[in-house]
């Protein structure tokens, strides 16, 4: 069965082997007409209906040359029905589709969407001022706790079993997270008053981590000041459409990338951003060098030392299997802060920063050990109103949002669901629906995806 959409796009049904029909979209010459962007195909058949909508259709019938795609709409379907139509796209402004799409995305609450009128300095101003006082004991105690936490990982580490490793490396590199915050704090100047302090706490913190302190620090005030800008973030970023068609090696390494490896996708971003001097400024290249010798000092001097003491096997048990640990936090906590399918991207000329801090970043609970390891870290959106406020009050800074701006905060409770959320939707950029998942683009290129997606608990 063949039929004609707008734009002289061929859809054709197709028998599929196992059983019902699939559908295969032909498109013989280049460029899409305006009317192909609002375009929706609707089908129907059996007791179940559907939109492939604006962009997913553009996408399905994609125009470099002849190209196609084919798709399975239902699987039991006796009697289809298909046509081209307008489809407006769904609303965040709406209670019932925002709780229908909390419910599916694995959050508790997905906020109003946050009015043009509303400013950064408004939701600033709502805050009490004494979430922004800088106090030395409560500081000192994170770096008490962290040390403490790691010294026991290290403890424990050497005493365990080898069934129970598995176990003491969690521990371990869930403390040593928390060197990576009191490393945040200081870059943020929120640690203490005295900024050489915060300059020596900072590059102290993140030795371990064998990250640069200066070179993270310049990066990450770029992820502040254009947090979720399209092509200017530093964080976790959407692939862009033409960069993941450059070729099929670079598809393939994203697909796994953003996808099943996506927990560990930070130590890319590490090896990325943070070691190349011609990836900064002039003016900032010598904060970059010290913090680069920095790190092979340590590297030189104390890896070496952990090989004669325990061997290679010793090296990999006591600093490489904890610092995987760290990354997985590492890229978790930043994925979790910034990405849904509902939070869009939006171009330099679009963005606005109350919209991008508070309605685009994401309060997320985990369970509480991790949490105080982690020093409250998950407690995100105040830190993007602010980033002067000190890990220690952020909890109080909440608070005050809630109260002020609540219905327009994203909050989720760590789960399966959401993990499986992000890691099988929130893949190419879409200026219409966000995210375009890999394989909803290119599935015979993508299987990975759906492996990912049938085998990740849907449990929220």
């Amino acid at each position: 069965m063949a039929y004609s959409l707008c734009g002289g796009t061929n859809l054709n049904l197709l028998p599929h082997a196992h059983g019902g029909l699939r559908f295969q979209f032909k498109k013989a010459h280049h460029g899409l007409s305006s009317s192909n962007r609002a375009a929706a195909l609707w089908w129907s058949g059996g007791d179940r209906s559907g939109f492939l909508a604006g962009t997913q259709l553009r996408h399905a019938i994609h125009c470099q040359g002849m190209s196609i795609r084919h798709g399975w709409p239902d699987k039991k379907l006796q009697k289809t029905i298909f046509a081209a139509m307008p489809l407006a796209p769904s609303s965040l402004s709406d209670r019932e589709e925002r709780n229908r799409i909390s419910e599916k995305y694995g959050f508790t609450q997905i906020g109003e969407p946050v009015p043009d009128n509303i400013i950064l300095k408004n939701v600033i101003d709502s805050l009490p001022q004494e979430v922004f006082e800088i106090d030395d004991t409560k500081a000192w105690k994170t770096v008490a706790i962290s040390v403490a936490a790691y010294s026991l990982g290290l403890f424990l580490i050497a005493k365990a079993p080898w069934y129970l490793l598995p176990l003491a490396w969690a521990w371990t590199g869930t403390a040593i997270t928390g060197f990576f915050v009191i490393g945040h704090d200081c870059a943020h100047k929120s640690f203490s008053r005295n900024k050489l302090v915060e300059d020596i706490v900072g590059t102290l913190a993140f030795l371990p981590l064998i990250y640069p302190y200066e070179p993270w620090r310049f990066k990450h005030d770029i992820h502040h000041a254009k947090t979720n800008m399209l092509g200017e973030d530093t964080a976790w970023h959407p692939v862009l459409r033409e960069e993941y068609e450059t070729s099929k090696v670079l598809r393939a390494a994203l697909t796994v990338g953003y996808g099943p490896i996506r927990p560990w996708m930070s130590i890319a971003h590490w090896l990325g951003w943070h070691f190349d001097l011609k990836k900064f400024r002039p003016s900032e290249q010598n904060r970059v060098k010290i913090s680069l010798t920095c790190i092979f000092s340590f590297v030189a001097i104390v890896w070496p030392m952990i090989i004669y003491k325990t061997g290679i096997i010793g090296w990999i048990k006591f600093w490489l299997m904890p610092w995987l640990g760290y990354h997985f936090w590492m890229s978790t906590f930043t994925m979790v802060h910034h990405t849904a399918p509902h939070i869009p991207f939006k171009s330099p000329e679009s963005w606005n920063a109350a919209q991008a801090q508070l309605g685009g970043t994401v309060h997320c609970d985990y369970p509480r050990w991790i949490e105080i390891l982690c020093h409250d870290i998950n407690v995100h959106i105040p830190h993007h109103i602010s980033q002067k406020i000190p890990s220690y009050n952020l909890r109080l800074a909440q608070d005050s949002l809630r109260k002020n701006w609540g219905k327009y905060l994203n909050e989720a409770k760590w789960n399966w669901r959401l993990m499986k959320t992000i890691m099988t939707k929130c893949h190419i950029y879409d200026e219409e629906n966000n995210y375009v998942a890999f394989d909803e683009d290119l599935p015979e290129e993508s299987k990975v995806i759906g492996f990912v997606r049938r085998m990740m608990p849907n449990i929220a």
